[in-house]
């Protein structure tokens, strides 16, 4: 038995250091431009053929977690690189400390970029002193669906429920023992809709019970891979959750050979063989509609929601992993009954 758990804690360590080495790769390859304010990494310009560096949109990204942490931040990430118009990306990500965030979104502010996104809930206290002082700097906030008042801000949330009630539903139908696992983060924002949701479609559909672990942390590796062998521990063949930390209950998941369902970013290259699905933001959608209206004079003062009837949250199958027929067309009707009125993910 010694030897066994030997063996996994070594597989655990070299699959969650070859997940990190992605990110330190990526802040590696970073460079700490000056043009377009603080200090952080900067991601290449998405840019049309014959456009100069100034008709860009300059929008600048702070974010808590990496670029590439395959969950919150890379959400928006790869939804900025989707937008029509062409951008100049700034990015200063990894800012857990709030103190480093204000700082980042303040100088972002005052080098000239002309949107400012504050991609963290945590945020909302800084921009709320940070805003007025720019009042032609158009603020976007989220998660939160409050713009604090300020005419200058759009705030944007998912509809996490929708997404996590289809994983759920999909979860208890492949699931053997009807027992399923969940790893959450802090209880707060997107994370406790998404489980909500995943545990009420997970009941809707069969299973006979949901066990849910809050970490304490939306970063901690170590944490997360504890709670998702505690879980298997106890009998959970099917296991699911939310925010960056996953990587751990992933690698967890891999080494027992449990299916994974994932949430706010595609997370099939975790596991390509065991990954069965993830509710995936695209938050190009929403983004669309603020830079729409800041174009005709509106710099902000409306919150908008992703969800899956805009196209906002979308599920993907992860074709590598052998879906049952009836599983997957449970999953289907789940879509079209959330989207139709018929289902309420929030029970």
């Amino acid at each position: 038995m010694r030897n066994k758990n030997r063996s996994r804690r070594f597989k655990l360590l070299r699959f969650v250091a070859a997940v990190m080495a992605l990110g330190l790769l990526a802040s590696a390859c970073g460079d700490d431009s000056d043009d377009g304010g603080a200090t952080g990494t900067t991601a290449p310009a998405t840019t049309a053929a014959g456009d100069s560096a100034a008709t860009l949109l300059k929008i600048a990204l702070v974010a808590p977690s990496a670029s590439d942490d395959l969950a919150f931040t890379q959400s928006m990430v790869d939804a900025i690189n989707e937008l029509s118009d062409p951008v100049a990306l700034s990015i200063t990500d990894g800012t857990f400390v709030i103190e480093e965030a204000a700082t980042a979104i303040r100088e972002y502010a005052a080098a000239g970029n002309e949107i400012v996104v504050a991609h963290g809930t945590q945020f909302g206290a800084s921009l709320a002193e940070i805003a007025p002082d720019f009042p032609e700097v158009t603020f976007l906030w989220g998660t939160s669906t409050d713009t604090q008042g300020l005419a200058n801000v759009f705030a944007y949330s998912p509809d996490a429920a929708e997404g996590g009630y289809v994983n759920g539903v999909v979860a208890a139908a492949i699931s053997s023992s009807g027992s399923i696992g969940v790893v959450g983060p802090i209880e707060a924002g997107d994370a406790v809709t998404y489980i909500t949701g995943f545990n009420n479609g997970a009941l809707a559909n069969g299973a006979t019970e949901v066990s849910i672990t809050y970490t304490g942390s939306f970063g901690d590796v170590a944490l997360a891979a504890e709670a998702a062998t505690a879980l298997i521990t106890n009998g959970a063949d099917v296991l699911t959750g939310s925010a960056q930390m996953v990587v751990g209950a992933v690698g967890v998941a891999s080494d027992e050979g449990v299916p994974w369902f994932g949430t706010q970013a595609n997370q099939t290259s975790l596991d390509p063989s065991l990954v069965v699905a993830s509710q995936v933001y695209h938050w190009e959608v929403v983004l669309e509609e603020m830079i729409a209206q800041r174009k005709a004079g509106v710099l902000g003062g409306e919150a908008f929601e992703i969800n899956l009837a805009n196209g906002g949250l979308e599920i993907e199958f992860n074709d590598g992993f052998d879906l049952p027929a009836d599983a997957r067309a449970a999953g289907d009707a789940a879509i079209a009954g959330i989207i139709d009125g018929s289902i309420d993910p929030n029970g």
